[in-house]
């Protein structure tokens, strides 16, 4: 299957130190993602959802940029947040964990903490584009 890098990945890879740029396009090799022979990252890492998407749609890059998006929106921010910002945070969780449809992108490892599986960093681009509609509490229909 083929990756693309969707940000700079500098860091420690399977194979030492690694600096690739945005856009560098890998392949995976079973579980491994490789770029030139050397390996990378495990395909469900967490380096791999951080800087890796799959591309084999020729999609990778919105996906990155999708999935990137949602884990932002989500967040709590590093300072202190407004209590409307909190609210409009909290509804947008409520209504990620009330959908049925999202359930499926969920860890079940995790029953009371909701943790994005490697399931959504696969998704198809309509899927991710709906996540993102459910966060901002449009209408979802799919």
């Amino acid at each position: 299957m083929r990756y693309v890098l969707f940000k700079r990945f500098r860091g420690m890879g399977l194979c030492g130190n690694v600096n690739l740029p945005y856009g560098t396009v890998c392949e995976s090799e079973g579980e491994i993602i490789t770029k030139d022979g050397d390996a990378l990252v495990l395909v469900t890492s967490e380096n791999a959802h951080l800087y890796f998407a799959r591309d084999d749609d020729g999609c990778g890059l919105e996906r990155g940029r999708l999935t990137q998006a949602i884990q932002a929106s989500l967040r709590a921010p590093a300072k202190q947040e407004s209590a409307a910002n909190r609210q409009k945070r909290q509804a947008a969780w409520e209504r990620i964990w009330g959908d049925p449809k999202l359930q499926q992108y969920k860890m079940r490892e995790h029953a009371d903490y909701w943790l994005w599986n490697h399931a959504f960093f696969n998704a198809d681009i309509e899927t991710l584009k709906y996540i993102l509609r459910v966060i901002g509490g449009g209408t979802c229909t799919k």
